[in-house]
């Protein structure tokens, strides 16, 4: 009855009042619940039994900043030098306070060097002004995505009381990601900070402010690039009109030798659905001359985020999974930053990691992996992560798989095409693209992957022959089989034939795989996979593993007695 009596006096008020009244309400958990929210449906997921628990994956480690030898078994191919460089979380505690999310943990850098046939292994803490700071105090000082600091205790009753009303000031914790621009390589996560750092000694360099150079509050760990080094990124602005999605270019050269971001410029800003409620993303696509951005229904309510440290909440607890709204595509000329009228839609579902994109007969051929429920945000956080027995099993059976789909965007619409027909003209593909009476598209995918892929529980990293392939037609992609909340196998998946390889091993958990091309390859999957294998077992080694890209079978392996927590994303930096 309070809910029908609010909603009946907030409709006799201004839009823009109203509209505050609404936001506000659902920011107060004590109110939130008044007003009617949209019905979910169930989705059900899987029934595993019996996971392994990997909370030793969870915990914080120790840097090992010497090199250290690995031990070879198998063989290192000698024309594979290098580093691989990975990034994660290593520290997930400072004192007596502990952090909540897997995001949240001190950002560790690990490399792993090659040169012919040897490996040895270092890593470091990132010294990022949160890590430093933390350190100092003994204590959480600085909010990461799921964690909200709490006020100096030192402080006076009134200067605590004060500190509740300051917006968080956004982390340098670049866990997520190696990037590189104009020949320098950063690590980066999701907000306006990045930290260069030297990718031989993993030092940790100066402090890069995104906002300084172009007007956005963040970028994403995963920009693309062209074969000169331009590099295309994307970033939300925020401001007292709402917010905007924005793409990023950044020219290839520097223009003097402390040049970092100078001459990075927005091509494109595109407005959400919803200026106070846009989309949440970590990655897009692009395409020969695209940029395919997807608006998705993980949505940031920003009236949340903004009062999340008064309401005594972290900036997770304003990101929620809205399948009330559709998914739409963005087609973005990278040449010249139109939009392209084009309206396309699909079903709700949610993205992470896009696999590919290309331009063929008229439309861009989208690859991704999706998820038909996009709540698995929460899912990771960690007290979820280091369960055991049944309350593992159900967590994991809770939490959507994520699967390739292909959908294809032709790229000239218009008023004489026909209704109701499909678009696509692509003969090698069941995707669809229809247009409807209100002149939209409606897009169905096809699925990229035999029933197979569902035995290995779907796939998420995915990664390509980037230098090769990425932007073009490609055959060939590689991913994580995720039978856990962590990845615990590596697949090799055909685009054409829809078969996949797979290399398991029982009670060890690859990353993300990365592929090294052989030197003047003639074929797309002439080369390597590198993963790092991760063990939750005190007794057995961690290891980089090496395989053969083309027969996904194992080459090698350089064993490093040493534990490292499941991470994130990872580089080869060819020598």
């Amino acid at each position: 009855m309070f809910s029908q009596i609010l909603l009946f006096v907030i409709n006799f008020l201004p839009a823009n009042v109203g509209h505050f009244l609404c936001c506000l309400i659902k920011s107060i958990p004590v109110l939130k619940d008044v007003l009617p929210s949209p019905q979910q449906e169930p989705v059900t997921f899987s029934n595993r039994k019996g996971l392994q628990c990997i909370s030793p994956l969870m915990r914080s480690v120790e840097e090992t900043p010497q090199p250290i030898l690995a031990k070879v078994k198998g063989h290192i191919p000698k024309w594979l030098n290098g580093s691989l460089l990975r990034n994660g979380p290593g520290k997930f505690e400072f004192g007596e306070e502990k952090f909540n999310h897997w995001f949240d943990g001190m950002a560790l850098l690990h490399q792993f060097q090659l040169e012919n046939g040897i490996v040895t292994y270092r890593s470091k803490f990132l010294q990022s002004d949160s890590y430093v700071t933390n350190s100092r105090h003994n204590r959480i000082v600085v909010s990461e995505f799921g964690t909200l600091a709490m006020p100096d205790p030192c402080k006076s009753i009134f200067g605590r009381f004060i500190s509740w009303f300051e917006m968080p000031r956004p982390t340098d914790n670049s866990s997520v990601n190696y990037v590189v621009y104009k020949g320098d390589y950063y690590v980066s996560t999701e907000t306006n900070l990045m930290r260069k750092v030297d990718p031989e000694t993993l030092e940790t360099k100066e402090k890069v402010d995104w906002s300084k150079f172009v007007v956005v509050n963040g970028a994403t760990a995963h920009p693309h690039y062209e074969p000169d080094g331009t590099a295309y990124n994307m970033g939300n602005s925020y401001g007292k009109h709402g917010s905007s999605y924005n793409i990023i270019r950044i020219p290839p050269q520097k223009s003097n030798r402390n040049d970092t971001l100078q001459g990075a410029k927005v091509l494109c800003s595109i407005a959400p659905a919803e200026k106070m409620k846009p989309s949440y993303y970590h990655s897009f696509g692009m395409s020969e001359n695209y940029v395919i951005f997807i608006e998705q229904p993980i949505k940031i309510n920003l009236c949340r985020v903004i009062t999340s440290k008064f309401l005594g909440k972290p900036i997770a607890d304003g990101i929620n999974w809205e399948p009330q709204y559709k998914t739409r595509f963005h087609v973005v000329n990278k040449h010249t930053g139109e939009l392209l009228p084009g309206q396309f839609y699909s079903k709700p579902f949610a993205t992470f990691h896009h696999i590919n994109a290309f331009e063929d007969q008229g439309c861009v051929v989208l690859d991704l992996c999706c998820q038909d429920d996009g709540g698995s945000l929460q899912t990771y956080q960690l007290q979820n992560l280091r369960k055991a027995g049944e309350g593992l099993d159900q967590i994991y059976n809770s939490a959507a798989r994520a699967f390739p789909r292909r959908f294809v965007l032709p790229l000239n619409v218009d008023s004489s095409m026909p209704v109701g027909q499909n678009l696509s003209p692509l003969s090698y593909t069941s995707a669809s693209a229809v247009k409807e009476m209100d002149g939209t598209v409606w897009c169905m995918h096809e699925n990229l992957h035999s029933e197979d892929l569902e035995e290995v529980g779907g796939m998420e990293f995915p990664q390509i022959n980037y230098s090769r392939c990425n932007g073009r037609k490609y055959r060939f992609f590689y991913g994580c089989g995720f039978r856990h909340l962590v990845g615990d196998s590596l697949i090799k998946v055909d685009t054409e034939t829809k078969k996949m390889k797979v290399w398991q091993e029982d009670g060890f958990y690859p990353s993300e795989p990365v592929f090294v091309p052989v030197p003047k390859a003639t074929a797309e999957d002439s080369g390597v996979i590198l993963s790092v294998v991760v063990t939750p077992s005190q007794n057995q080694n961690t290891f980089l593993l090496v395989l053969d890209a083309e027969t996904f079978s194992e080459l090698g392996r350089a064993e490093v007695p040493v534990q490292m927590p499941y991470g994130f994303h990872g580089i080869f930096v060819p020598r």
